[in-house]
């Protein structure tokens, strides 16, 4: 296991690598002069070429872009993604606090999705073609196809503003992460809970379950069998989910005033600042080639046969 394991650390690095250059290479596009940018941000006057070509030359902006490139990377390492264009601070003083919050959000409605699509999608696939599972499956598919937004207003307006229950926005006490844990979990647990389902259906008609009843095992041993095969796929969609909630969060933060990396990202667009969307973007891929290779592990843990697919 421990080779298998630093084979594909090694393979995640060079991922990590590609990542980076074009979190990089995507701002560089932009049809903004970065240093205008600042000048801009800081709202200087009168913006003359002089002024601009100075900037360029105290930020490193005039050196070759693979300098500059090896010069960001290496500082990201440190956790230095330099100074904010707008506001002059630290990126990671901004993004720090804000990934955290964003970070508890997305742990709270990963752990209630996985643990309601894997309930939900056992109990249907256990109970195939019953009204309870085609009952679950169609509300489901309604859930599903409802925007997190337009589910967010009408849990604002139920439990926040006629019952008085919960808060509308901010990050205040535990009561503020139900309604949005509600509207995630229930966006994701409709597609989720379908796939274990799934999945469990295809392990329950393998032929290794007709071996087991032939053999004289007991339902329950069969179905432990089945629900230990059907985890390796689910494990695999599980930690997926948490990376794309992780990057998913914006319309959720911004509709609950969550001080969150979705609602800082959103800012740093409107306002161009360059730094602020390299990291945010840098954070959100890196979670993916992380939790990713996490994902093979696990399940080269609990499937010997895929130690053998890496070379």
């Amino acid at each position: 296991m421990i080779p298998y394991i630093a084979r594909r650390l090694v393979l995640a690095l060079p991922l990590l690598v590609v990542v980076s250059f074009v979190t990089f290479i995507l701002i560089r596009l932009s049809p903004m002069d970065p240093a205008e940018v600042i000048l801009r941000a800081q709202e200087t006057p009168q913006l003359t070429d002089e002024l601009i070509e100075q900037t360029k030359e105290e930020l490193g902006l005039n050196q070759p872009f693979l300098i500059q490139f090896a010069k960001w990377l290496i500082s990201c390492m440190r956790l230095d993604f330099g100074d904010s264009y707008v506001s002059g601070q630290p990126v990671w003083s901004m993004i720090g606090p804000a990934f955290v919050n964003t970070l508890f959000l997305t742990l709270i409605s990963s752990f209630s999705i996985i643990l309601l699509s894997t309930l939900l999608g056992v109990a249907c696939a256990l109970r195939e073609g019953t009204f309870a599972d085609k009952s679950a499956r169609g509300i489901s598919f309604l859930l599903t196809a409802v925007p997190s937004y337009g589910l967010a207003s009408v849990l604002i307006w139920l439990f926040s503003v006629k019952l008085d229950w919960l808060p509308t926005s901010g990050m205040d006490s535990y009561k503020s992460y139900v309604l949005p844990v509600v509207v995630i979990t229930v966006g994701y647990v409709g597609i989720y809970f379908r796939t274990v389902r799934s999945s469990v259906l295809s392990n329950k008609n393998e032929d290794y379950v007709l071996y087991g009843r032939a053999c004289g095992l007991s339902e329950k041993t069969i179905t432990l069998h089945i629900l230990r095969n059907s985890l390796q796929v689910a494990i695999s969609i599980f930690c997926m989910a948490i990376p794309i909630i992780l990057g998913s969060t914006v319309v959720i933060e911004n509709v609950f005033a969550w001080p969150g990396l979705g609602r800082l990202s959103i800012k740093a667009i409107l306002s161009r600042d360059f730094p602020v969307i390299q990291a945010y973007v840098l954070i959100v891929a890196v979670a993916f080639v992380v939790i990713n290779t996490v994902s093979d592990i696990v399940n080269a843990a609990l499937n010997p046969k895929l130690r053998k697919d890496v070379p």
